[in-house]
């Protein structure tokens, strides 16, 4: 971990730009290297939360951590995997990684596990990247520049797609929600069903987010807590992409201040529309 006491280390929009294409190759990287693993003679650990940690998860975060380092050596980077060392609260700029997000899902042997790399600045994600590996897709963006989706040829980047949220549905058309698929909790359920004739998509990790932002689901709730290295990269996306995220009350998330000794969003509701987010 590196000195996050110095709000010295300020990335702009313009500065993120310059790195976007080398922060995408190293999510690639780590992306193939958990497609590297054996899911079925690997070594599956339980953290102290519960969750699961894999080799998977181990290698992909040293590939990232040993990219930043030689890519942004003065820029704080808190992982997911590398808690133990961090130093709340970040100011000025930092990277907030989790390097498999979605792990239930690729112990399972499903496709939907996610690389999320976002860079936040002033406790606001600037600059997000969500690879989706087995599924050859990544979704990037940096908010006020746009967001694009690239579909992987051959482990390299293919053909970029400029792509942006839709606006909410007409009367009478239905909503389509995005939900988890191994974390459903009540509150999210009701809120859904608060939208009239709401379609459930079933989806894991940070393809929800990449979804959303692509204009396929008009939302994606979660109102129970969540790690924020689950919840920067695709926030990023999703306002780059055109929608909104905020607070479960519709306040501003802010990421990186260590409350209460730990990384932990409360809840959140990610919309297509921010018009909708108004409405509600």
């Amino acid at each position: 971990m590196h000195d996050n006491d110095s709000s010295a280390h300020m990335i702009d929009c313009d500065a993120a730009a310059t790195m976007i294409e080398p922060l995408t190759e190293l999510v690639l990287r780590a992306g193939e290297a958990i497609l590297a693993v054996n899911r079925c003679a690997m070594t599956i650990e339980g953290k102290a939360d519960g969750s699961p940690v894999t080799e998977a998860d181990l290698a992909a975060d040293q590939i990232i951590a040993r990219g930043l380092r030689e890519l942004a050596p003065d820029i704080p980077v808190l992982s997911e995997e590398r808690t133990g060392s961090a130093r709340p609260p970040y100011r000025g700029s930092f990277f907030l990684i989790d390097p498999l997000d979605g792990t239930k899902e690729f112990v399972a042997g499903r496709a939907e596990f996610t690389v999320n790399l976002a860079l936040v600045t002033e406790g606001t994600p600037l600059l997000g990247i969500v690879g989706a590996p087995a599924m050859g897709l990544i979704w990037r963006g940096i908010v006020g520049r746009g967001a694009e989706r690239m579909r992987l040829a051959g482990g390299r980047l293919g053909v970029l797609e400029p792509i942006h949220t839709r606006p909410m549905p007409r009367h009478g058309e239905p909503w389509v929600a995005a939900v988890s698929r191994s974390h459903g909790d009540r509150a999210s359920e009701a809120f859904i069903a608060r939208r009239p004739n709401a379609v459930r998509e079933q989806l894991g990790s940070a393809v929800k987010f990449g979804r959303l932002a692509e204009g396929s689901v008009d939302l994606y709730p979660r109102l129970a807590p969540t790690s924020e290295w689950d919840v920067a990269a695709g926030h990023a996306v999703v306002t780059a992409a055109g929608g909104r995220i905020t607070a479960p009350d519709g306040g501003v998330l802010k990421y990186g201040q260590g409350r209460d000794g730990g990384f932990i969003v409360p809840g959140f509701i990610a919309w297509g529309d921010p018009s909708a987010a108004d409405a509600h």
